[in-house]
This record gives C-alpha cells, structure tokens and sequence, in this order.
C-alpha cells in the first residue's frame, strides 16, 4: 500500500482595510470557509493575510470572501 503525501500550498495576498484584531477574525473566518483552505493568518499592521490550502486557490473565491467580511482583495 503506498502512502499518498500530500503538499499543501501557501499564498499570501494582501487585504486593504484590517485596522484591528477585530477585522483579522473577520477576514480569516470568510476565507477559512473556502473548501481546501487548512488555516489562515491575518495580520492588520501589514495587510498580509497568509493561506494554507490544499490546491491553488481560485483569487475570485479569496476576493468574495474578503469582500464578505467588508474588506477589499488588493
């Protein structure tokens, strides 16, 4: 029996708009929602909100679910 691996990719995009603690669980929730996606890390003193999924992400998914927590996809 072989043993399947599995690699997971990591893509960091930037989020216009995250001024706090607040907006990063907002930001992270939306886009932890996304099938694949296996963790999320916001941070609003950069703007960098970096994703770990299993497969490319689709950028119109990651774009909905920023605009869904009421931030924008840069």
């Amino acid at each position: 029996m072989a043993a399947e691996t599995q690699t997971e990719l990591t893509t960091v995009y930037q989020v216009k708009g995250m001024t706090c603690g607040h907006c990063e669980g907002a930001v992270s929730g939306e886009i932890s929602a996304i099938p694949g996606v296996s963790s999320v890390t916001a941070v609003a003193k950069t703007g960098e909100v970096t994703v770990v999924s299993s497969a490319p992400l689709d950028r119109e998914a990651v774009a909905a679910a920023v605009d869904e927590a009421g931030y924008e996809l840069v």
